[in-house]
C-alpha cells in the first residue's frame, strides 16, 4: 500500500451517503409531485409513480441522516434493479446507450447502496 488511508474511510462513507440521498431525494420528489408526467416518461402509472417518489424520499432520509441506513439502501438496491430492468428487457438500452441514458448509472447507485449495506453506512449514523 502505497499510503494508508483508511482514516477516511468512515467520512468517505458519509460523503456517499450524502450524494447517494440528494440524487434519490431529488428524484423521489420529482416523482412524488409530478406523476403523470414522470410516469409517462418511465412507463409506470401515476400511482404506483408517486409510491416510487414517496419510498425514494424515505430511503434518502433514511441514508442521509443515518436512520436505519440499511433499510433505506435496500429501497434504493430494489429501485435500481426494477431501472436496470425495465432498461436491459424492455427499453432494450445498452450499458452506456446513446445521451448517457444506458444502465451504467443505476448500476452505480446500486453498488453504492451495497456497500451502504454492508458498512451500515459507517461510523456517523444516528441508529
Amino acid at each position: 500500500m502505497i499510503l494508508d488511508l483508511s482514516s477516511l474511510i468512515p467520512i468517505s462513507l458519509l460523503l456517499l451517503r450524502i450524494i447517494v440521498a440528494i440524487v434519490f431525494f431529488s428524484s423521489g420528489k420529482s416523482h412524488a409531485m409530478n406523476p403523470v408526467e414522470r410516469g409517462e416518461s418511465v412507463g409506470l402509472s401515476p400511482s404506483m409513480t408517486r409510491f416510487l417518489g414517496i419510498a425514494e424520499i424515505i430511503a434518502a432520509v433514511s441514508i442521509a441522516l443515518g436512520i436505519f441506513p440499511q433499510i433505506g439502501a435496500l429501497i434504493v438496491i430494489i429501485a435500481m434493479l426494477g431501472a436496470i430492468q425495465k432498461k436491459v428487457f424492455v427499453w432494450k438500452i445498452g450499458f452506456y446507450a446513446e445521451k448517457g441514458f444506458g444502465w451504467h448509472y443505476d448500476l452505480i447507485f446500486l453498488i453504492a447502496a451495497l456497500v451502504i449495506i454492508a458498512t451500515n453506512g459507517g461510523a456517523y449514523i444516528l441508529t
